[in-house]
């Protein structure tokens, strides 16, 4: 059977071939209502759009793909501009992924395409990416899983953190819950802490939800009240936003926690500024924590107890799995689960 083409597309959705190109392309120049009929075609048909059309049929671009949304921190790039030496220390997650492909990548002779917007919705991601790779590899929460379904089956995709949402592709995830939980175990059990408050992400993230998931459970063993939600979630998880938590749970009302986790550094470093600014000594008055183990986590001050997940791995296994698909299309979908590590520093009162 053939792949269908653009002008099964148009057919299909009634419109011109131009439309369809369009809403590939530009889709804010196209009506909403034409739009969605274009891409409901699409999806019907399993088109994917095609910036090379003879090297996606022979799959010989020789270029592999990320996808994933825009998680820039404009807090950390005003670190890196005022720090010229800075570079590596306010790389972010992100940044780790991409650093742990390109070394992968390189190694087996493919270049690496990058989309990191949603400016113009998920299906310009799509459009951007995968009619133009041989594979590639998409965060969590950052395509419609139909579109998914549509992409894979023409390319190798792999699927990184957040839950198996189709079974048929590829997936790795790292220990979220379990290094959650030994974080949370240590403040109870080695610093006697009993008043933890948790500042997640928001509900659609999952990570940060397998990382609160850890958090009750390490309450529920310790026989501590075991809450249904974080004391208060971040949009974006930036610093800015932790730096507000921050400030929201010292201006709460009743007892101060004990200690806070943050569900990434990002927040934690924004709560250890403005904590300093509020003249709250950090571990004496509160403990703070992150998770990542991004490289700015040992140089903020103090320095950070996090957990730290294997980022660059992460982006490093992307490329041999999909490497591995695009030697072999039949072999079983692989799910990895890559080991987190304890990091005990000052923010908690070790080090």
């Amino acid at each position: 059977m053939s792949a269908p083409t653009v002008y099964d597309v148009a057919e299909r959705s009634g419109v011109s071939i131009a439309t369809v190109s369009r809403v590939y392309r530009t889709p804010d120049s196209v009506r909403a209502q034409t739009r969605e009929r274009v891409l409901e075609a699409a999806r019907q048909l399993g088109y994917v759009p095609s910036g090379n059309a003879r090297g996606l049929a022979s799959r010989t671009t020789g270029v592999l793909g990320l996808c994933f949304p825009d998680y820039a921190d404009p807090d950390a790039e005003a670190d890196a501009e005022a720090d010229s030496d800075a570079d590596d220390a306010v790389m972010l997650y992100s940044d780790q992924i991409i650093r742990g492909m390109e070394r992968a990548a390189r190694r087996h002779g493919y270049a690496l395409l990058i989309a990191a917007s949603l400016e113009g919705g998920p299906e310009s991601l799509v459009a951007k990416v995968a009619g133009r790779v041989d594979g590639f590899a998409v965060l969590a929460q950052t395509v419609p899983t139909e579109d998914l379904e549509v992409i894979s089956r023409r390319l190798p995709v792999v699927m990184l953190a957040g839950p198996r949402e189709i079974d048929h592709l590829d997936h790795i995830v790292v220990a979220n819950a379990d290094g959650e939980r030994e974080l949370a175990r240590h403040l109870i059990e080695d610093h006697g802490l009993r008043r933890l408050a948790f500042v997640g992400g928001e509900v659609k993230s999952p990570d940060a939800e397998a990382r609160f998931l850890g958090f009750r459970q390490a309450c529920r063993d310790a026989g501590l009240p075991v809450p249904d939600a974080p004391d208060l979630r971040a949009e974006m998880m930036t610093q800015a936003e932790g730096a507000r938590a921050a400030e929201a749970l010292l201006d709460r009302p009743g007892e101060r926690p004990e200690g806070v986790l943050f569900a990434n550094d990002q927040m934690a470093v924004g709560a250890l500024r403005a904590l300093e600014r509020r003249g709250v000594r950090v571990p004496e008055d509160i403990a703070v924590t992150g998770f990542d183990g991004i490289p700015l986590s040992r140089i903020v001050r103090p320095p950070l107890t996090t957990v730290r997940q294997p980022i660059r791995q992460l982006g490093e296994q992307a490329v041999e799995l999909l490497v591995q698909r695009l030697g072999n299309s039949d072999s079983e979908p692989v799910s990895l689960m890559l080991p987190v590590s304890l990091i005990r520093r000052a923010s908690c009162g070790c080090g």
